[in-house]
Order: C-alpha cells, then sequence, then structure tokens
C-alpha cells in the first residue's frame, strides 16, 4: 500500500472530561491510532484544540472566561500540558512530538506560508509528528479563525494531505442533531456539489470549545476545494484514523472538488474575518464569474460597512446574494468616491477595487 499523508484534526470535547482536564485516555488512544498508521509508513500531523481548555482546568476557573486577555492567558498556561500529554502518550510508541503554532498570516503571506511548509515537511521527513494548534496566546485579533477546523483544512493544503479526518464526540453528520430527533440518520457521503458544503460556519459545540458542526462543514468544503478527502467521525471508534486512509466509511466522507484553491485563497473564502461588503451591479457579477477578472469601480453600486485597504470584504449582487469575497485595494471611503468611474479617469493606485489574484468566486 502506497504511503499516505493524514491531517488528524481533534476537538476539545473529544480530549477533555466534562470539567475541562484533560483525559489522558484519549490522548493514548489517539496515540495509538498514529502510532498504527506510522507503522505502515504514513505521515500523520495533529491539529488539537483543547489548550484553554486545559488551562482553565490548572487554574481552577469554574468556567472558561470571556475576555481575550483572560483567554489568551489560559491558553499560554494549558498550551504546555496539552503537549507534555502528547509526548507521554507518543513515547509509548518510540514517537517524537513537535509543537507548532499558528497564525493566519503564516497561510496569507507566501513567505511566511512557504516557510511553514518547508518546516512541516522536514518534521515529517524526520518521523515528527507536528502538533499543531492556533497561536492563541499572542494572537492579536479576537476574532482569528475561531476554531481548529479550518486551520486543519489550511495545514491539509499546505502539506498536501491525502485525507482530512476531523475527530468529535458525534459519529458523523447526521440528517438532524440525533440528540433531538430520534429519526436522524447519518450520512454516509457527501459529494463535492452536494449543496451541504455550501453551510457556513457558526459557533455551537460542547461549550468546551470554539467549533461546532457547521465548522466542521466548512472545513469540509476547504478540504473539498483542496482536492482533499475529509471524514467526520467519532474520536473514540476504534480504528478510525486507519479506516479513514484506506477510504473505509467510519463517518460522514466528502469527495474531494475538481477545483482546486491554494491555501492563501482559502483563507480569503472560509477563514478570514470580513470587514465589509461591496455591492456591485448585474454586468460586474457576470464579468466576474464568467472569467478571472478584477473588480473594477465601474461596476460598483456601493460600500457597506467601513473597511481598508488589504481587509476582506464579501462582493455581494444588488439583492444582497454573495457570490465572491476578496482582499480589497481600496477603502470604503476611496471606494465611495470612485463608484462609476472609468479606470481611465482614475489615477494608477485607483485603477481597482479587488485584483483579480485576490478574488475569489464562491459559486
Amino acid at each position: 500500500m502506497q504511503a499516505m499523508r493524514i491531517v488528524a484534526k481533534i476537538g476539545t470535547a473529544s480530549i477533555t472530561d466534562d470539567a475541562g482536564m484533560i483525559d489522558d485516555s484519549a490522548i493514548a488512544r489517539l496515540a495509538d491510532e498514529v502510532a498504527t498508521l506510522r507503522t505502515r509508513g504514513d505521515d500523520v500531523v495533529i491539529v488539537s484544540s483543547g489548550a484553554v481548555a486545559a488551562g482553565v482546568a490548572a487554574l481552577g476557573m469554574s468556567e472558561r472566561p470571556g475576555d481575550m486577555a483572560t483567554i489568551q492567558a489560559v491558553s499560554a498556561v494549558g498550551q504546555s500540558r496539552l503537549v507534555e500529554a502528547y509526548n507521554v502518550e507518543f513515547a509509548r510508541h518510540g514517537l517524537v512530538g513537535a509543537q507548532l503554532l499558528v497564525d493566519p498570516f503564516d497561510f496569507v503571506r507566501r513567505e511566511q506560508y512557504l516557510h511553514l511548509r518547508q518546516t512541516m515537511n522536514r518534521l515529517l521527513e524526520l518521523g515528527v509528528v507536528p502538533i499543531v494548534n492556533e497561536n492563541d496566546a499572542i494572537a492579536n485579533d479576537e476574532l482569528r479563525y475561531g476554531d481548529n477546523d479550518r486551520i486543519a483544512a489550511l495545514i491539509a493544503n499546505s502539506v498536501g494531505a491525502d485525507v482530512m479526518v476531523l475527530l468529535t464526540d458525534m459519529d458523523g453528520v447526521f440528517t438532524a442533531d440525533p440528540r433531538r430527533d430520534a429519526n436522524a440518520t447519518l450520512i454516509p457521503f457527501v459529494r463535492s456539489d452536494d449543496p451541504l458544503l455550501s453551510i457556513s460556519a457558526d459557533a455551537g459545540g460542547s461549550g468546551r470549545g470554539s467549533g461546532g458542526m457547521a465548522s466542521k462543514l466548512t472545513s469540509a468544503r476547504m478540504a473539498s476545494w483542496s482536492g482533499i478527502r475529509s471524514v467526520i467521525a467519532r474520536a473514540s471508534r476504534q480504528g478510525v484514523l486507519a479506516g479513514s486512509a484506506s477510504n473505509e466509511l467510519v463517518g460522514t466522507t466528502f469527495e474531494p472538488h475538481e477545483r482546486i484553491l491554494s491555501a492563501r485563497k482559502l483563507w480569503i473564502a472560509f477563514a478570514a474575518e470580513i470587514a465589509g461588503s461591496v455591492v456591485v451591479d448585474d454586468g460586474a457579477r457576470r464579468a466576474l464569474t464568467d472569467r478571472p477578472n478584477s473588480l473594477l469601480p465601474a461596476g460598483v453600486l456601493r460600500a457597506e460597512g467601513e473597511f481598508e485597504s488589504g481587509h476582506v470584504v464579501r462582493i455581494v449582487d444588488d439583492s444582497g446574494e454573495q457570490f465572491a469575497r476578496g482582499i480589497t485595494s481600496m477603502s470604503s471611503a476611496t471606494v465611495a468616491d470612485a463608484l462609476g468611474h472609468k479606470t481611465s479617469e482614475l489615477s494608477a493606485g485607483r485603477s481597482h477595487v479587488i485584483h483579480r489574484d485576490d478574488l475569489v468566486i464562491l459559486t
């Protein structure tokens, strides 16, 4: 069997108990799964949540804090304990783990992206198991990614993974919430053009983490648009990683899409915080969706919200339907000044609102 590369993300609820303490048996079980894959010659990257929950428990807090400064401090306390738990369990199998903390700029700025990819590839060449988490302790943007699900998809894209596995406390994706609807049934397979993959991420989950099933669906869509098969499955299922790598139906499997985006465009489309909207006319929408064009001021009807050059914005038609996202080259004030003007009438620095290299069509 040809060696594979697997990215496995595990959520807070799957590696901590109800009090938020790290569940050593859960990490031991995951380490056993990783060891099985490594014995076959497969590469494995772990994306692990749980630092904040572990820090809350270590500090004896009764609940997760609400202010960002405390969350960041608590994360710093919990991160070392989380990695220590992984290293103890990996050592039973003669495996070595490596902590790798990332932030959004690692995927947006090409130099940092290439450096991150080089580091991860070298770790895998050395037989190390990278343990990735968002750098909560020093992140300067309150919303950041909001969860590790989307980070897992970006990491999978970066290392050229064959499969991404999102390990959770559910058996997969159901037709309804099985905790509330006895008739809910598991969806074993989702095709790349299924409307289920169009859902937007929102909050939810156990309360100990920051993601929910909708966030995992967004992550699955990101992986699909990277040409990567993905699986959502129960973390405690025996052989879940090996089964996922072998294309067994161990949960809900998502088919890879023919359309493949770069990590940077995945970040624009799914992971970036949205600063506002640019409303365009029907002609501009057709120009953008029919072929790779930049968005010019002549097709813009108005800007909504306040944003600066370099911010990510939605691109919507006059009915309010979003069909694209992009990094704007103009502030909202500059867009307002340039409305309706032809490119020839504007200065060189105001020739386009969004360059086509910074634009992602979502429909």
